[in-house]
């Protein structure tokens, strides 16, 4: 009986994420077909039959018809979300992907150079970057130290949420007991480029990369975000995001830029930046030591890195992302960006 109940809820979850996925994706879709046209009939049996053949449902197949949306063509070798979800992420992450949502644990996994990190609340106690407990009367003066300024960012920050900055004067201990587990982070100062396209959220290039079959790290998808005007950080609800070209190193010659619903335009909301083929500042270094971080965490498959240039031209790693790290942009408007990887037959040998 209750293996019986077992197999009766693990159906029952993965109906409802299906359902949510798919609810998701024709929300999309709609919001596209307003700006390009009704997806033709042709198309739509083009997906559902790959879906089918490919993935082995044809569940899988309203991901597909959004991509297809979007490029007015079908392409062999796009992933549908909910695949990614149910298929690639627990047979190529499990649960090691989840670690990326623990900072602490993670600095000391790839003792990255790069990051902010500064200081962390972890089930009730202070600690420095070297795990050492730290008194809660003398946690101020470690975070205040170098730093005017400091953000504090809670554990599994979704979306941009329960991201808060304080000053030495509007610390409080407190509020940070009530926030619960976070990590304490130097305030970081953008490179010049990105003040252009907004000065009071901390822009992100988002770099997702993949170690392949032969055990070598790829980089496979980028975009970058970056906030309103008034937006003190940046946040899935107000968020533009403009693809970048990951071979050249700059934003997409094609100029468009998505709003978080997936609106896309050819004009920012905020200024009238000419923004279409331009360089992003020190890509290439970028992508050659997040290439190197992720050789130290090669059991996390894929990965999302949020990062950004900061006044002093240094790279600094904002978050990692190894759970289910978004991709649906990407294979949307420039996909696919996973072909030959296999994964399309993990649900085969899983």
């Amino acid at each position: 009986m209750k293996e019986l109940a077992k197999i009766i809820l693990e159906k029952s979850k993965s109906f409802i994420y299906h359902r949510e996925q798919n609810a998701e994706a024709l929300k999309i879709r709609k919001v596209v077909e307003g700006q390009k046209g009704k997806l033709s009939t042709e198309n739509k049996k083009r997906c559902v039959e790959y879906a089918q053949d490919i993935f082995g449902h044809k569940k899988y197949a309203p991901w597909l018809m959004t991509y297809c949306s979007y490029t007015n063509e079908f392409k062999e070798g796009w992933i549908p979300d909910n695949y990614y979800g149910e298929t690639v992420i627990p047979l190529l992450k499990g649960e090691y992907g989840k670690i990326t949502d623990r900072s602490l644990v993670l600095s000391q996994v790839i003792n990255d150079e790069y990051s902010s990190d500064i200081g962390y609340f972890i089930n009730g106690l202070f600690l420095n970057t070297k795990s050492e407990v730290i008194e809660p009367k003398d946690i101020k003066e470690l975070l205040f130290q170098k730093n005017s300024r400091i953000v504090y960012k809670v554990e599994s920050s979704f979306q941009g949420k329960g991201i808060l900055f304080f000053d030495k004067e509007t610390f409080n201990i407190k509020k940070i007991k009530k926030l619960g587990n976070g990590v304490f982070q130097k305030f970081i100062e953008q490179h010049p480029f990105f003040d252009q396209f907004n000065k009071s959220a901390v822009g992100t290039i988002r770099l997702t990369t993949v170690l392949n079959n032969k055990a070598e790290v790829e980089l496979r998808a980028g975009y970058f975000r970056f906030g309103r005007t008034g937006d003190t950080h940046v946040k899935s609800s107000s968020q533009m995001r403009i693809p970048i070209d990951i071979e050249k190193g700059c934003l997409w010659n094609k100029k468009v830029a998505f709003y978080p619903s997936t609106k896309f335009t050819d004009t920012l909301p905020d200024n009238n930046i000419d923004f279409a083929g331009l360089e992003l500042p020190y890509f290439k270094n970028c992508v050659e030591e997040i290439k190197k971080l992720h050789n130290a965490i090669p059991y996390i498959r894929c990965i999302g890195w949020d990062l950004i240039i900061d006044n002093n031209n240094n790279l600094r790693i904002i978050e990692l992302n190894g759970n289910h790290n978004g991709i649906t942009l990407s294979e949307m408007v420039q996909g696919p960006c996973f072909k030959g990887l296999g994964w399309e037959n993990l649900h085969k040998t899983g």
